[in-house]
Protein backbone atom coordinates (compact mmCIF):
# COMPACT_ATOMS: atom_id res chain seq x y z
CA UNK A 1 0.00 0.00 0.00
CA UNK A 2 1.76 3.39 -0.67
CA UNK A 3 1.73 5.60 1.99
CA UNK A 4 0.56 9.22 1.73
CA UNK A 5 3.12 12.03 2.02
CA UNK A 6 2.43 15.52 3.20
CA UNK A 7 4.70 17.76 1.13
CA UNK A 8 2.80 20.93 2.74
CA UNK A 9 1.64 22.01 5.45
CA UNK A 10 -1.49 20.95 6.62
CA UNK A 11 -2.48 24.45 8.39
CA UNK A 12 -0.96 27.23 6.08
CA UNK A 13 -0.16 25.36 2.72
CA UNK A 14 3.30 26.96 3.09
CA UNK A 15 5.94 23.81 1.78
CA UNK A 16 7.63 22.08 5.01
CA UNK A 17 10.67 22.64 5.63
CA UNK A 18 11.75 18.99 7.18
CA UNK A 19 10.44 16.70 3.85
CA UNK A 20 10.05 12.68 5.09
CA UNK A 21 13.19 10.87 3.90
CA UNK A 22 14.05 7.24 3.29
CA UNK A 23 15.10 6.85 7.16
CA UNK A 24 11.63 8.58 8.41
CA UNK A 25 10.08 5.71 5.97
CA UNK A 26 12.52 2.86 7.10
CA UNK A 27 11.91 3.49 11.18
CA UNK A 28 8.20 3.88 10.86
CA UNK A 29 8.36 7.33 12.06
CA UNK A 30 5.64 9.69 11.67
CA UNK A 31 6.71 12.42 8.70
CA UNK A 32 6.35 16.14 9.56
CA UNK A 33 3.12 17.41 8.82
CA UNK A 34 2.76 21.07 9.98
CA UNK A 35 5.78 23.85 9.40
CA UNK A 36 7.08 24.58 12.21
CA UNK A 37 6.09 27.81 12.63
CA UNK A 38 2.50 26.64 13.25
CA UNK A 39 3.62 24.38 15.65
CA UNK A 40 5.45 26.91 17.81
CA UNK A 41 2.33 28.52 17.88
CA UNK A 42 0.78 25.85 20.02
CA UNK A 43 1.38 26.17 23.25
CA UNK A 44 2.51 23.04 25.70
CA UNK A 45 0.11 22.13 28.94
CA UNK A 46 1.58 22.43 32.23
CA UNK A 47 -0.97 20.89 34.68
CA UNK A 48 -1.11 23.93 37.36
CA UNK A 49 -4.69 22.69 38.69
CA UNK A 50 -5.94 19.69 40.58
CA UNK A 51 -8.58 17.61 39.50
CA UNK A 52 -11.37 15.37 40.42
CA UNK A 53 -10.22 12.77 38.08
CA UNK A 54 -6.37 12.48 37.14
CA UNK A 55 -5.80 13.97 33.78
CA UNK A 56 -2.81 15.13 30.65
CA UNK A 57 -3.61 17.39 28.78
CA UNK A 58 -0.90 18.09 26.07
CA UNK A 59 -1.92 21.72 24.58
CA UNK A 60 -3.49 24.98 25.69
CA UNK A 61 -6.76 26.30 24.17
CA UNK A 62 -5.42 29.62 22.34
CA UNK A 63 -6.04 30.66 19.33
CA UNK A 64 -4.41 28.65 17.10
CA UNK A 65 -5.52 25.55 18.74
CA UNK A 66 -9.38 26.87 18.47
CA UNK A 67 -9.02 27.37 14.36
CA UNK A 68 -7.46 23.94 14.17
CA UNK A 69 -10.34 22.67 16.62
CA UNK A 70 -12.22 24.23 14.28
CA UNK A 71 -11.08 23.34 10.72
CA UNK A 72 -11.10 19.76 12.46
CA UNK A 73 -14.33 18.96 14.41
CA UNK A 74 -16.68 21.29 12.55
CA UNK A 75 -15.11 21.99 9.16
CA UNK A 76 -14.68 18.21 8.31
CA UNK A 77 -11.07 17.96 7.79
CA UNK A 78 -10.24 15.12 8.31
CA UNK A 79 -6.55 14.76 7.26
CA UNK A 80 -5.64 16.98 10.15
CA UNK A 81 -5.79 13.95 12.73
CA UNK A 82 -2.23 13.87 11.35
CA UNK A 83 -0.87 16.77 12.97
CA UNK A 84 -0.43 15.36 16.53
CA UNK A 85 0.29 12.05 15.73
CA UNK A 86 3.40 11.54 17.29
CA UNK A 87 2.84 13.67 20.63
CA UNK A 88 -0.28 11.18 20.88
CA UNK A 89 1.28 8.23 20.37
CA UNK A 90 4.77 9.19 22.25
CA UNK A 91 2.19 9.49 25.35
CA UNK A 92 0.10 6.50 25.18
CA UNK A 93 1.83 3.86 23.35
CA UNK A 94 3.55 2.54 26.12
CA UNK A 95 0.58 2.62 28.38
CA UNK A 96 -0.50 -0.46 29.82
CA UNK A 97 -3.74 0.35 30.67
CA UNK A 98 -7.24 0.10 28.06
CA UNK A 99 -7.36 3.10 26.01
CA UNK A 100 -11.30 4.38 26.24
CA UNK A 101 -11.96 7.17 23.51
CA UNK A 102 -15.39 9.10 24.73
CA UNK A 103 -17.63 7.95 21.94
CA UNK A 104 -20.20 10.32 19.82
CA UNK A 105 -23.77 9.41 19.26
CA UNK A 106 -24.93 7.47 16.53
CA UNK A 107 -26.40 10.73 15.19
CA UNK A 108 -23.64 12.78 15.70
CA UNK A 109 -21.34 10.41 14.18
CA UNK A 110 -23.69 10.37 10.95
CA UNK A 111 -23.71 13.94 10.90
CA UNK A 112 -19.69 14.42 10.93
CA UNK A 113 -19.01 11.20 9.27
CA UNK A 114 -15.74 10.21 11.71
CA UNK A 115 -15.26 10.40 15.13
CA UNK A 116 -12.19 13.32 15.61
CA UNK A 117 -10.84 10.92 18.73
CA UNK A 118 -10.90 7.90 17.18
CA UNK A 119 -9.31 9.35 14.27
CA UNK A 120 -6.33 11.06 16.25
CA UNK A 121 -6.11 7.36 17.97
CA UNK A 122 -6.04 5.27 14.83
CA UNK A 123 -3.47 8.21 13.17
CA UNK A 124 -1.27 7.83 16.44
CA UNK A 125 -1.67 4.05 15.82
CA UNK A 126 -2.84 3.70 19.36
CA UNK A 127 -5.61 0.66 19.73
CA UNK A 128 -8.74 1.74 21.56
CA UNK A 129 -11.71 -0.38 22.88
CA UNK A 130 -15.74 1.17 23.11
CA UNK A 131 -16.91 0.55 26.21
CA UNK A 132 -19.31 3.41 26.65
CA UNK A 133 -22.43 4.89 24.87
CA UNK A 134 -23.50 8.42 24.37
CA UNK A 135 -26.92 8.47 25.36
CA UNK A 136 -27.82 11.95 24.13
CA UNK A 137 -27.33 14.64 20.79
CA UNK A 138 -26.86 17.18 22.82
CA UNK A 139 -23.59 18.68 22.83
CA UNK A 140 -21.19 19.68 25.71
CA UNK A 141 -20.23 22.95 24.01
CA UNK A 142 -23.69 24.27 23.66
CA UNK A 143 -24.11 24.40 27.46
CA UNK A 144 -23.55 27.38 29.95
CA UNK A 145 -20.75 25.66 32.74
CA UNK A 146 -23.30 25.56 35.41
CA UNK A 147 -25.44 23.52 32.74
CA UNK A 148 -22.70 21.47 31.79
CA UNK A 149 -21.81 20.61 36.20
CA UNK A 150 -25.20 19.95 36.59
CA UNK A 151 -26.21 17.35 33.35
CA UNK A 152 -28.14 14.40 34.06
CA UNK A 153 -25.60 11.56 32.90
CA UNK A 154 -24.89 11.29 29.66
CA UNK A 155 -23.13 7.69 28.88
CA UNK A 156 -23.71 4.15 29.32
CA UNK A 157 -21.98 1.07 28.99
CA UNK A 158 -22.30 -1.36 26.25
CA UNK A 159 -23.84 -4.41 25.96
CA UNK A 160 -21.68 -7.47 26.79
CA UNK A 161 -18.57 -5.52 28.17
CA UNK A 162 -16.23 -6.82 31.36
CA UNK A 163 -14.25 -4.22 32.69
CA UNK A 164 -13.97 -5.82 36.02
CA UNK A 165 -10.97 -5.00 37.56
CA UNK A 166 -9.08 -3.25 34.19
CA UNK A 167 -7.39 0.10 34.52
CA UNK A 168 -8.65 2.53 31.98
CA UNK A 169 -7.55 5.67 30.40
CA UNK A 170 -10.69 7.86 28.88
CA UNK A 171 -9.42 9.60 25.60
CA UNK A 172 -11.07 13.22 24.34
CA UNK A 173 -10.03 15.99 22.10
CA UNK A 174 -10.88 18.99 25.10
CA UNK A 175 -11.38 18.72 28.51
CA UNK A 176 -13.20 21.97 29.73
CA UNK A 177 -15.12 21.22 33.30
CA UNK A 178 -14.38 17.94 33.43
CA UNK A 179 -17.87 16.90 33.14
CA UNK A 180 -17.66 14.25 30.26
CA UNK A 181 -14.92 12.63 32.13
CA UNK A 182 -16.69 12.39 35.18
CA UNK A 183 -19.62 11.06 33.90
CA UNK A 184 -17.71 8.42 31.93
CA UNK A 185 -16.12 7.45 34.78
CA UNK A 186 -18.53 7.09 36.62
CA UNK A 187 -20.48 4.51 34.19
CA UNK A 188 -17.07 2.52 34.22
CA UNK A 189 -15.98 2.13 37.92
CA UNK A 190 -19.81 1.14 38.51
CA UNK A 191 -19.39 -1.39 35.96
CA UNK A 192 -16.33 -3.06 38.48
CA UNK A 193 -13.30 -0.73 36.45
CA UNK A 194 -9.88 -0.37 39.01
CA UNK A 195 -9.00 3.04 38.01
CA UNK A 196 -9.98 5.47 35.22
CA UNK A 197 -7.56 8.04 34.51
CA UNK A 198 -8.04 10.79 31.30
CA UNK A 199 -5.90 12.40 29.00
CA UNK A 200 -6.69 14.80 26.55
CA UNK A 201 -5.45 16.67 23.54
CA UNK A 202 -6.59 20.04 23.99
CA UNK A 203 -6.93 21.78 27.75
CA UNK A 204 -9.82 24.63 27.85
Amino acid sequence: MKRYEVTKCLLCNSPLDEPATWITFLTNQFPRTICLLCEEKFEPYEAAERTEIPSISLYKYNDQMKDYLHRYKFMHDVILAKVFRLQIQQYLSKKKEIIVPIPMHQEKLRERTFSQVDELLKEAKIPFKHFLEKTTTESQAEKTREERINAPQIFALKTNQDIQNKEIILVDDIYTTGTTMKHAKRILLEAGAESVTAFTLIRG
